[in-house]
């Protein structure tokens, strides 16, 4: 997906055992010492220095959910505080329930780890013949299919689950096929659309009925549809033009499997408790603790760079496993996933070992808050001396964000003034078009030109220079991205290729 889309992040409080008896059935239990009060002001302090307006924390220790509470607001300009109950979009982290999901199928004997993929979707196909046939339900959930993200497809576009997967065929590979770790949010829909096909029920049914259900997960659902009915939601803000802004939520139900769920930190905290304990909750075996271990078994080698560097900038190793990222932190084994999509950013996280886990649930896109917070959670729980974590890492963000300013203002240089197109505007309207994409109506209106997208995607382009203009997206999240049209001899205009995506020709 496009940059503004990635990264991919006690005492019983209160009024807890109210919260606690309605969290299925989770036992009350004494939680290692601190002091909540010096946790809530660094909690309150992060917020701001992220900008955050609303977040929700779940801890749990030994099959316990020893804290649980909500921070900040729902809504901007609206008093109504967050609570464990509130409402937001996990994103990325929904993966984890698909490979539960497939453990489950491999347990009753529906499917293998290492069958074909298309052992269960006859028709899949990949852009290397040879990936095509090998590559298998293993290879699919563990990010090393050697093909680059084309999350643009789906994202920006309202194709169908079925379409999109039939598109994935036109995506070119980036690395030979198991290679290397390459994130690929396409085989995660390829994923849960075989556990599907093994069933003969969809996803979202698959997930309400062998987790949602058996884990007393009533406040959770697979699709930003059953949204509006509930009285208890955070809305989503992201950060544009340096303000804090509302948008909408995102209708992600084509790629479901790879990130649609949304859910509360009560709701999330049983999840952690059938993941810590080995596949069993409430005295029963859900998923068997083997095919369970295995999406917490490193399965493809990462290099420790960025952005996921960023998460835990102590580790030494790191890997995926299935659902799972896993690496060292300050001497033992973390096991987690990020979650990130508009307005809204997640972390499920765990010291396995020591079976504590926590969820750390916010409305701000692409924040890096849920990883701060998963640090001072765990220093707490291990009795280490706390960290600024949050301060450091706003520095390192800070940094970034500078470089992202001068590489813009070095594009802004590049800008040349009172030029103007080769030819009349109505001229360059016309259907362009991409085998993996489709197509890309350029429409001349009222003197503009205007760029519709998949039935889905709307922008105005804005002269640059030349036969360069600048996109103008109405779904702000998705960038202001140069788009430039190609002149032919003829003469006439042949292609556009727009910037980070590719290009496409026009139609007769």
């Amino acid at each position: 997906m496009t940059s503004a889309l990635e990264l991919l992040r006690r005492p019983l409080i209160a009024g807890a055992a109210a919260l606690l008896a309605s969290a299925g059935t989770a036992r009350a239990q004494k939680p290692a010492a601190t002091d909540l009060r010096s946790f809530d002001a660094y909690a309150a302090k992060a917020m701001k220095d992220w900008k955050v307006p609303g977040m929700a924390i779940a801890i749990v220790r030994n099959d316990s959910v020893v804290f649980a509470k909500g921070y900040g607001v729902r809504k901007l300009g609206d008093p109504t505080p967050v609570d464990p109950h509130t409402v937001f979009a996990i994103g990325s982290s929904t993966k984890a329930f698909t490979s539960a999901t497939v453990a489950m199928l491999v347990d009753d004997g529906k499917m293998k780890w290492d069958a074909p993929l298309t052992t269960y979707l006859p028709g899949f196909r990949m852009y290397d013949p040879y990936a095509s046939r090998e590559l298998t339900v293993r290879d699919a959930l563990s990010h090393r299919s050697g093909l680059t993200r084309g999350d643009f497809m789906w994202y920006a576009a309202n194709y169908s689950r079925d379409e999109v997967l039939r598109r994935l065929r036109y995506l070119k590979p980036s690395w030979s096929f198991r290679s290397n770790f390459g994130y690929q949010n396409m085989m995660y829909l390829a994923a849960g659309q075989a556990a599907a096909a093994a069933t003969g029920q969809d996803w979202d049914t698959l997930i309400r009925e062998r987790i949602f259900a058996p884990l007393g997960m009533r406040e959770s659902s697979t699709s930003v549809r059953a949204l509006p009915a509930l009285p208890n939601v955070a809305q989503p803000y992201a950060e544009i033009d340096r303000a804090v802004t509302l948008v909408p939520y995102a209708n992600i139900d084509n790629i479901g499997p790879a990130g649609s769920i949304n859910s509360t930190v009560l709701d999330m905290a049983q999840w952690l408790r059938l993941q810590l304990g080995d596949g069993k909750y409430g005295g029963k075996q859900i998923v068997s603790s083997a095919n369970l271990a295995q999406t917490h078994t490193a399965q493809t080698v990462m290099k420790y760079e960025l952005p996921w560097s960023l998460y835990f900038p102590e580790a030494h190793l790191m890997s995926y496993g299935m659902g799972w990222f896993l690496n060292d932190y300050k001497g033992h084994i973390v096991v987690h996933h990020g979650g990130n999509i508009d307005g809204m950013s997640a972390l499920v996280a765990m010291l396995p070992d020591e079976k504590i886990g926590a969820v750390i649930l916010t409305n701000m896109d692409n924040s890096l808050l849920p990883f701060v917070m998963a640090h001072r959670i765990f220093d707490d729980q291990l009795k280490l001396p706390p960290t600024d974590f949050s301060g450091q890492m706003r520095l390192k963000v800070d940094s970034l964000d500078a470089l992202d300013r001068a590489a813009a203002a070095k594009v802004d240089a590049a800008h040349v003034p009172n030029t103007h197109p080769t030819m009349a505007l109505d001229t360059y309207a016309g259907t362009y078009t991409d085998s993996l994409y489709g197509d890309m109506v350029v429409r001349f209106d009222a003197g503009k030109l205007l760029l519709s997208y998949g039935g889905e995607s709307e922008a105005e382009l804005e002269h640059w220079h030349y036969d360069t203009f600048r996109v103008i997206w109405k779904n702000r999240l998705l960038g202001k991205p140069l788009i430039t049209f190609v002149v032919d001899a003829t003469p006439k205009v042949a292609s556009m290729s727009l910037e980070n995506i590719g290009e496409f020709v026009r139609g007769p």
